[in-house]
């Protein structure tokens, strides 16, 4: 979502919805950890600033962007988990493996969310190279963790205001 000329990190904190009875469930990449790091950070920094507990913020980390799907259906099949975020960053290499991985990532979350009827937040970079992940991981284009926490508070509140 971020793009050039479309900063969407930046949001308001009186306009987050109140998460103080949220339970979080973060699934973190290994893979490229100088950027899933500074997004798992901006992730952590809405919710707590929309009022979850720390201590109702479970993160946990998998060794790369292919095992999240598992990772969040683990989490998601928690009854005292609300909603997950995935956290991943592949960048293009000189194989298809990149298409691969990515594509497995955003299918297998994308499944959890309708298998778990949890939201499951897709926040995996999927970059031609390392400059532009690090401009989406807190650079000149935002923080992907900042915008994949606010749409889960926001998911989150659909589902319990339905």
């Amino acid at each position: 979502m971020a793009t050039k000329g479309n900063h969407l990190s930046a949001y308001k904190a009186e306009n987050l919805p109140n998460g103080a009875h949220y339970n979080v469930g973060i699934v973190v990449s290994e893979w490229n950890k100088v950027y899933t790091e500074a997004m798992l950070g901006g992730a952590r920094e809405v919710l707590l600033t929309a009022g979850v507990p720390d201590s109702n913020i479970v993160t946990h980390w998998v060794p790369g962007s292919f095992e999240l799907p598992l990772g969040a259906q683990w989490l998601a099949e928690r009854e005292d988990i609300d909603g997950v975020i995935c956290v991943g960053s592949v960048i293009r290499g000189e194989t298809a493996h990149f298409d691969y991985v990515c594509s497995a990532a955003a299918h297998g979350i994308l499944r959890v969310n309708q298998d778990t009827g949890k939201p499951v937040m897709f926040c995996v970079l999927t970059d031609d190279t390392a400059e532009q992940a690090s401009a989406r991981s807190g650079g000149e284009h935002g923080n992907k963790g900042i915008e994949a926490a606010v749409g889960l508070l926001k998911m989150l509140d659909l589902r319990s205001s339905l």
